[in-house]
């Protein structure tokens, strides 16, 4: 039986990669526990709209929201459609006008003036209104919109009159600019400003400047959460835009995508949060079609997995619609908004005005070292599928972590960290395996050792497995450890290869050490000849069967990964996370605790009852899945890093509860097949 040697040289430099990138989990750890105050939104034009369906004053559902948690109210740009709703701005079509004095229904004698004189045209806008504030506003902004040559001041009756060259039926839902009047109005019941502007087309500097001029009106403008598809002032006046940002102290919002993965597609977005030092906030919104579906403590408990897991600092609370038994719908609402702010709080958060995390980035030093502790993993795991020179280990180790270090000494490196992160989440799954062969190849294999002992010994061994596996997680954690991917601007790339890789590599592991088609160790057992065998081996209809069987869950397997996937998730299992996730501080993976820790007991049991070779082969990839899933956690970014360390604690116990039984369970059915193998014949 050939023994590997396990280099203690390049053991040691693992190790000091790890004591660099723990140093960099803390510094990571006190910049998470130090953004800890989320901000509750909601719409300005929900809470007019909770007041009117109620038939309640305005002025008492916001005291009311207030109280129940709100802390902010979103304001949009008005558009002309929403003023003549309100009543504060008039907008009619020219033709309009025209049929009312054919009709002999116009009575005001200033425009029966204009329509004799044929001053009125059928195909443009005339607007009048009572407030002077929001008339110019409205005035301002079509200029800016349109030009000065589109709109015109007529003085008719006394009054002022735009008349605007345009379309009236896409004019009249054109965005007009914040109004300043609901923003005073929700700054003086006490709610800071969430201002929600879009960008101009062909956008110049005097376009930017108008935006701030009116969110200076009040302090309390909080941040700026951008509607469409740019940020203000993309592409040419961004720096603008910035310098805004910083003179008003305002935080940028950026919503996430609903699938999860970084955030709505919005030029400019990204650009914008590193010019203002990244004082920006992850925003979340559920989903308009889901919300209805969800009942209210779904809800609840949705937005607080939400703001731990996925550094969401911003809740955009949308209202229901329909209200609960026994309850109106403004009981409805403020009794799950109440709920939401109750939960967080329950949690350790702060309700407030959405923190924002401190520019963070971890010492170039301390990266190069986990640089070097990543090559040395690599390496060894080279001489552990076939042995070579000391000498050339260090060579190798050498070369490769000067090449990886100069771009990160230098100050830049984004590729490295990427491919380092990538190398420890494939690698160090696979030496924690390779490990666990070598120590179970030297048993001595046995029926007759009790199952007490058995379970024993898959405590133990599953147990340092999770700890030498953490060391990878780790490394993925400091490596990409900076506030670019605690707000999700950039994420880990390769998570369908952290599932794949570390299968294939400790495939190859335990063709090096086993012999797949006899029953005891020895002879000649090299991957190719095993290959070869394997590719020359008969099929028949039942090694189909398995095979597709194995195809399917290798779709499952990797389709539920990421956030794109296809496969849906069974309804028991979502009841299980939602268990789980009131339970306990962080939901264990599935695929840790239901399926690879119980794989390693089960496995430990084929080392001491010497179980068929494939079968242990089959176990060993099982329950190496589980490994790669615990380091692959750590690739979550935007979750706390000490929450997916207590993730990855949480599977364990599950997992040794679970392994425990499925130990049982293999010792009952092998019990049971031995009595009927031993029972008389029939026809004996």
């Amino acid at each position: 039986m050939t023994h590997f040697k396990y280099n203690r040289v390049l053991v040691a430099l693992i190790i000091l990669g790890l004591m660099a990138a723990l140093t960099i989990g803390w510094q990571r750890h006190k910049v998470e526990e130090n953004n800890t105050t989320v901000e509750l939104i909601m719409d300005y034009e929900d809470a007019v709209e909770l007041a009117q369906i109620e038939g309640v004053p305005v002025q008492s559902v916001l005291a009311q929201l207030k109280s129940a948690g709100i802390t902010s109210l979103a304001v949009y740009e008005t558009t002309l459609e929403k003023l003549n709703k309100s009543g504060k701005i008039t907008s009619v079509q020219g033709a309009q006008i025209l049929h009312q004095y054919r009709t002999g229904t116009l009575s005001d004698p200033s425009w029966r003036a204009l329509a004799e004189a044929g001053s009125i045209k059928s195909e443009d806008i005339y607007i009048t209104g009572q407030d002077a504030s929001v008339f110019s506003e409205v005035k301002n902004d079509l200029e800016r919109r349109l030009s000065a040559d589109r709109v015109s001041v007529l003085n008719i009756g006394g009054r002022q009159v735009l008349d605007i060259k345009a379309n009236f039926e896409k004019v009249v839902k054109w965005n007009l600019g914040l109004p300043t009047d609901e923003m005073k109005e929700v700054a003086a019941n006490g709610f800071y400003i969430v201002a929600r502007p879009t960008n101009y087309t062909k956008v110049t500097a005097q376009d930017v400047q108008a935006v701030f001029d009116r969110l200076a009106v009040t302090e309390n403008v909080s941040s700026v959460m951008f509607v469409g598809e740019e940020v203000l002032g993309y592409p040419d006046n961004l720096a603008i835009t910035a310098e805004k940002f910083k003179q008003q102290k305002l935080t940028l919002a950026m919503i996430e995508h609903p699938l999860q993965l970084q955030f709505l597609k919005q030029e400019g977005l990204t650009q914008l949060a590193a010019a203002i030092n990244y004082q920006a906030a992850r925003v979340y919104v559920i989903p308009k079609d889901e919300q209805p579906k969800l009942k209210t403590d779904e809800a609840v408990q949705r937005w607080v997995l939400t703001d731990q897991e996925r550094n969401i600092r911003m809740n955009l609370m949308r209202k229901y619609d329909k209200p609960e038994p026994g309850k109106t719908l403004i009981e409805t609402n403020i009794d799950y908004i109440s709920s939401v702010n109750n939960e967080l709080i329950a949690k350790g958060f702060t309700i407030g005005r959405a923190g924002t995390y401190q520019p963070y980035f971890p010492s170039p030093l301390l990266l190069a070292i986990i640089c070097i502790g990543a090559t040395a993993a690599g390496v060894l795991y080279l001489t552990l599928l076939k042995p070579f020179s000391a000498k050339y280990q260090y060579i190798i180790v050498a070369v490769i972590s000067v090449l990886l270090a100069v771009p990160l000494l230098k100050g830049s490196g984004m590729l490295v960290r990427q491919a380092v992160a990538l190398v420890s989440a494939i690698i160090f799954p696979v030496l924690t395996m390779t490990w666990m062969l070598d120590r179970w190849r030297s048993i001595v294999p046995y029926k007759s050792v009790s199952l007490m002992r058995i379970i024993g010994a898959a405590i133990t061994s599953l147990t340092i497995a999770v700890f030498l596996s953490l060391v990878g997680g780790f490394y993925v954690a400091a490596t990409l450890g900076d506030v670019r991917y605690f707000l999700e601007m950039e994420i880990f790339r390769g998570v369908k290869l952290t599932f794949v890789g570390p299968l294939i590599l400790i495939t190859l592991t335990f063709l090096v050490r086993y012999d797949m088609f006899k029953s005891e160790d020895g002879g000649s057992h090299s991957i190719w000849d095993q290959a070869v065998k394997i590719l020359n081996y008969p099929v028949q209809l039942k090694s189909l069967l398995i095979l597709a069987v194995t195809a399917v869950a290798a779709w499952v397997f990797i389709g539920r990964s990421g956030h794109t996937a296809g496969v849906p998730v069974p309804a028991f299992e979502l009841k299980m996370r939602a268990f789980f996730e009131q339970v306990m501080y962080a939901r264990p993976r599935g695929k840790e605790f239901m399926i690879g820790h119980p794989a390693f007991f089960l496995a430990v049991m084929a080392v001491y009852r010497k179980w068929p070779i494939a079968l242990f082969y089959v176990l060993v990839v099982v329950a190496t899945i589980a490994q790669g899933s615990l380091v692959e956690t750590f690739a979550h970014l935007r979750t706390p890093v000490f929450m997916s360390f207590i993730r990855a604690l949480d599977g364990l116990a599950m997992g040794i509860i679970v392994g425990i039984i499925a130990a049982i369970g293999a010792h009952i059915l092998y019990y049971i097949s031995f009595a009927l193998g031993r029972g008389p014949a029939k026809h004996e």
